[in-house]
């Protein structure tokens, strides 16, 4: 079997480049295209050579042809890879944002990404310049949260070199991977391919000056963790969970990861999520559904600030689904919990810098996975 030059860049124009949201071939980025019986060549043209998307854009050109025109088709090894800048990377990542708290959770399913979102309007709120990078590669829903669904971040040249302009919505500047891909989509991506996609998040984005940065991790610990950790110092953690005893056992992972020996990152307090159920037509009542004081009780044995209770009130699940968080209603209860919360934070925050040396970049050698696409 043969195939044409036609039939080979018709199938890769389903091959979309995730940071641009275009396919491979109106990018101009298809070269050399060359097909000689079975034998399939030909060069993907990269702005950049330290874009993330490389391996992965690499990988879904062989998959699309071999699942569109030969199973058997020469490809494998063929295609070629050249780029024109190599992007200037700032050693001091960061340098103009003045703390960098990640938000992260032992478990799934504990809210942390709508404690991050409220949290981070909270503080926004209070006068404070505030970013959020939403960094559960695999799951991002910061987007939906911030009713920013489906735009796509600009960018921008700055000596050369193009630079992610952050969407703004609410006061807070953010970034999520889901800006560059389709919401209905499945990430399938290996360990380097999702921490290149968080170091672009950090590294090539106009984050300009902020007081606090915001990262909400993926529950659990992965690389994910020890990327943001190597790649900036950061401030302080937060840890969410549910008073369940499952929930508070993934936790205690959470806070032994931070503040081990090879990270060092001190933990600014814990907050429970889900703490009782408050139904609108009883406000005073609490019905406490996963157990009672579960997080206040494992933040006075590791010694650690209970910084928030937050309840479970429909209208957090509302506003989330409708991209307005709760907090917008400063006078509701959640909104005053979320505003309390985040005063607290601040508090944590201002006596850890006042207490504490400024936190180093972790340096470790994270171990290396090959980045290919799951068929």
């Amino acid at each position: 079997m043969s195939y044409s030059e036609e039939n080979i860049i018709t199938v890769l124009k389903q091959v979309i480049h995730p940071e641009k949201g275009k396919d491979i071939v109106s990018l101009n980025m298809v070269e050399d295209l060359e097909v000689k019986g079975k034998k399939i060549s030909f060069t993907l043209h990269f702005d950049k050579s330290n874009d993330p998307f490389v391996s992965a854009i690499r990988q879904a050109c062989v998959s699309v042809i071999q699942k569109h025109v030969d199973k058997n088709a020469e490809i494998k090894g063929n295609i070629n890879i050249k780029s024109d800048k190599v992007a200037k990377e700032d050693n001091r990542a960061l340098p103009n944002v003045k703390n960098i708290i990640a938000v992260a959770s032992g478990k799934g399913g504990v809210g942390k990404s709508t404690i991050a979102s409220n949290l981070a309007i909270a503080l926004s709120k209070s006068g404070a310049a505030v970013g959020l990078i939403d960094a559960d590669i695999y799951g991002p829903s910061i987007p939906k949260m911030f009713n920013v669904e489906g735009q796509r971040p600009m960018v921008s040249k700055i000596d050369g070199v193009d630079i992610i302009e952050p969407i703004e919505n609410y006061g807070i500047k953010m970034l999520s991977i889901g800006f560059f891909i389709n919401p209905d989509d499945a990430l399938v991506w290996r360990g380097p391919m999702a921490t290149n996609a968080l170091k672009q998040l950090i590294r090539q984005s106009n984050w300009g000056e902020l007081d606090y940065l915001l990262v909400d991790l993926p529950p659990g610990t992965s690389d994910i963790h020890l990327t943001l950790v190597q790649e900036v110092p950061v401030t302080g953690a937060i840890i969410v969970s549910t008073p369940q005893e499952v929930a508070l056992a993934d936790a205690v992972k959470g806070i032994s990861m931070f503040m081990g020996d090879k990270i060092n990152v001190p933990v600014l307090g814990l907050v429970e999520n889900m703490s009782w159920f408050t139904p609108a037509e009883l406000p005073d009542n609490k019905y406490y559904i996963f157990g009672k004081d579960g997080c206040k009780k494992l933040a006075e044995k590791n010694k650690l600030p209970l910084i928030g209770q937050i309840p479970i009130v429909q209208s957090i699940c509302e506003g989330g689904d409708a991209g307005k968080p709760s907090v917008l209603n400063e006078d509701s209860i959640v909104g005053k919990a979320f505003l309390e919360m985040a005063d607290k934070v601040a508090d944590q925050v201002a006596k850890r810098n006042a207490t504490l040396d400024p936190t180093k970049k972790v340096e470790i050698k994270p171990t290396l996975h090959k980045a290919n696409i799951k068929k």
